[in-house]
């Protein structure tokens, strides 16, 4: 396995591998930037097939936070970890703990925070031996709800307020009623996403790989189901992937038929020149790490005691953000990704190491 002659490494500042024989743990830690503050980021749990998957996972993410974090204007620099396993097999509590032991034993470098594959007490259950951990404390949400720190309701809303961006940009309509939306992955983020959608007047096409998920958005929301095989090509107005990432690709990109892809999965991109690709077919692409940031706001403010007013304002502001990234890329025929990147790095280059908030201010004990 290389690392430093990875694809995918992006002079990362560090990387740790972590191997529990006795809990069956096998993890990798990877912290991209910390020029803007410390790095925060999930701890994505997946049974990835092998290991040169996970590492490119891990390193493509927390890349990605580095950006999403500067790009929505956050003193966090970027990281992500994931857990080598099945979370609906593997997961136990030993487990758990002994991920807490190793995020104890970077000093506070990564703040790790719930994911796919992980929930609010499984951090909750690292946090009985770190420090590091985040999304965790029990308070009034942005949207006014009782909370229990779980940031998936804020990206969820961050990525409702950047569809109707696109929508509003591409299709020149402010609401929502008769749209059709096809989002692929309904889990956590993906349900709150679709039922904003249906609220709003929108028709659903879902898909996901636990039937269960999937059913409960028909049973409630009246969504209608789709194969893993058509989803994301279904002749809607928006394609929204909230599931894995790197779908869009030589192979998929040519079959799309919605004008619009805005989804909260991390990575869409397979590799940076899909960009054009999807700008070449007339294709709006709403940047991931622009469209999925209200998760990453919330749990910044988690700890700095703001009104959930401020934290909803903040996230409000997703929709600015992609209104200012598609006017540029309209003006210079540039792809919306490529500007949404120069965007996220002239904020984090601005920055001198250590100059964020304190890694404490944003670690939350168990």
């Amino acid at each position: 396995m290389n690392v430093f002659s990875h694809p995918e490494f992006d002079n990362h500042e560090h990387l740790s591998f972590f191997c529990d024989p006795e809990t069956g743990l096998k993890a990798i830690v990877a912290i991209h930037n910390t020029s803007r503050g410390p790095a925060l980021g999930g701890c994505r749990m997946f049974p990835y097939a092998t290991d040169e998957e996970a590492l490119r996972d891990v390193l493509r993410l927390s890349r990605g936070m580095t950006y999403k974090s500067a790009l929505a204007n956050l003193d966090l620099g970027g990281g992500k970890s994931v857990i080598i396993g099945d979370p609906r097999k593997d997961k136990t509590e030993a487990l758990m703990e002994a991920m807490g032991r190793h995020l104890e034993s970077l000093g506070g470098r990564y703040i790790a925070a719930e994911d796919s594959g992980t929930s609010v007490p499984d951090l909750k259950v690292m946090g009985r031996h770190t420090r590091h951990v985040a999304g965790i404390a029990d308070r009034t949400g942005f949207d006014g709800n009782p909370s229990n720190g779980d940031p998936s309701p804020a990206t969820a809303y961050g990525t409702f307020i950047g569809l109707q961006a696109a929508v509003k940009h591409k299709l020149d309509r402010s609401d929502l009623r008769g749209l059709k939306v096809a989002i692929q992955g309904i889990g956590n983020v993906g349900f709150r996403l679709a039922r904003h959608l249906k609220e709003a007047g929108a028709e659903l096409w879902v898909y996901d790989i636990h039937e269960d998920n999937m059913q409960r958005a028909v049973d409630q929301l009246g969504a209608r189901p789709a194969s893993a095989e058509d989803i994301l090509f279904l002749p809607v107005d928006v394609v929204a992937p909230c599931a894995m990432g790197a779908v869009l690709n030589d192979d998929s990109i040519p079959q799309l038929r919605a004008p619009i892809v805005a989804g909260a999965a991390n990575n869409l991109l397979a590799r940076p020149e899909h960009d054009v690709m999807l700008r070449d077919r007339g294709i709006l692409y709403a940047p991931d790490f622009a469209i999925n940031a209200g998760g990453i706001i919330d749990v910044f403010y988690e700890r700095t005691g703001a009104t959930p007013g401020t934290v909803r304002a903040h996230v409000d502001t997703i929709g600015d953000t992609l209104t200012e990234i598609f006017n540029r890329s309209s003006r210079s025929g540039r792809p919306t990704g490529a500007i949404a990147n120069e965007l996220a790095e002239e904020r984090f280059h601005k920055h001198t190491a250590g100059a964020g908030l304190a890694p404490e201010r944003l670690a939350c004990t168990g």
